[in-house]
């Protein structure tokens, strides 16, 4: 069986085609690359194009003999999808609307969907299941609901076997070469900041949470990526028709509790520097959001492995092979 995954030149595309590599699958990337880095998925057969350009998927699906997809590829910014709305919608929804065309008129019978935790938006309950009220308070996660809802359509019409994986916040690096380059995300967005030798943000302190601060349940990209291959070998075995789940590890962690998670691995804490500022709540942003994480631990078998130090100091690892230090200083 092979399998195409959109997006696989990204940060979380190349871990899961590194995991689908190594689980014996085929795989080929389609990435239109304005973020992913083929250097990333070296050996691996790569189409450079976009999911909205149809007929590249369609030659793409014909020419691999594709029999299953990963859908990775998309904006995921909550901020920039406040601003540049439409933006979001053209490239998560117009875009996958092409893809399943696509997969439909060439008979793939399996899909996996990235999608996200976003979709719950603001949640009153200390664990959300996959059960829970979707309200998604951000064009992000609307563009992810409406993606799985049209993926369940569509297999209602046909008959698709199909995975929507919810991911919550994605740290770490499998290898020094896979981590994390962009500074959107939290943990190398204080990287950055480190780097440069000036206090992390943190955007709200006003939250109804413990300590005013967001609170997130931040897995690991190796085990984002173990998900994948489990879905990927229940669809292509046969077993399993659809499963909407979470991807989690069920531990909420509060923005200032993983900022000072960050300064003891960088050693910026011992060096009693980069205290963090408090600045406005971005727009879109939820104050609490853990996942429950028993569907897929019962259904899949999943369980995620890798705790909190583990993926600091794994995403610290990426972050000094690509820019080359590790020395950190307060700016003068």
């Amino acid at each position: 069986m092979t399998w195409l995954v959109t997006g696989g030149a990204g940060y979380i595309g190349a871990h899961v085609v590194a995991a689908l590599t190594e689980a014996s699958e085929d795989v080929v990337v389609l990435d239109d690359l304005s973020s992913g880095d083929p250097s990333r998925i070296a050996g691996v057969p790569l189409v450079v194009g976009s999911v909205l350009d149809a007929p590249l998927v369609e030659r793409t699906l014909a020419d691999h003999r594709i029999d299953g997809v990963v859908h990775l590829a998309g904006k995921k910014q909550v901020e920039e999808s406040v601003r540049l709305p439409l933006l979001y919608y053209r490239e998560n929804v117009e875009g996958l609307r092409v893809l399943m065309e696509a997969v439909t008129a060439a008979g793939v019978g399996s899909f996996v969907f990235s999608s996200s935790a976003a979709v719950y938006g603001a949640t009153d309950v200390a664990l959300v299941s996959e059960d829970a009220d979707c309200r998604p308070v951000n064009p992000y996660g609307r563009t992810k609901l409406i993606g799985e809802q049209m993926i369940a359509d569509v297999a209602a019409a046909t008959g698709l076997r199909h995975v929507s994986l919810r991911y919550f916040n994605v740290a770490g690096c499998a290898r020094p070469e896979l981590g994390d380059r962009g500074t959107v995300n939290l943990v190398p967005m204080v990287f950055e900041k480190l780097t440069s030798g000036v206090a992390p943000q943190i955007f709200g302190d006003d939250f109804p949470t413990r300590d005013g601060t967001c609170v997130r349940d931040f897995v690991d990209v190796r085990d984002v990526a173990t998900a994948h291959v489990a879905a990927a070998r229940a669809l292509r075995e046969g077993g399993l028709d659809s499963l909407t789940a979470n991807v989690g590890r069920g531990e909420g962690v509060s923005v200032r509790e993983m900022v000072d998670v960050i300064r003891t691995v960088t050693r910026t804490a011992d060096e009693g520097w980069a205290e963090p500022v408090v600045v406005p709540r971005r727009a879109g942003d939820p104050p609490d959001v853990v996942a429950a994480a028993d569907r897929i631990r019962d259904v899949l078998g999943w369980k995620a492995r890798h705790g909190l130090l583990d993926m600091v100091e794994s995403a610290w690892a990426g972050w000094v092979a690509a820019h080359g230090t590790d020395r950190l200083e307060p700016a003068p």
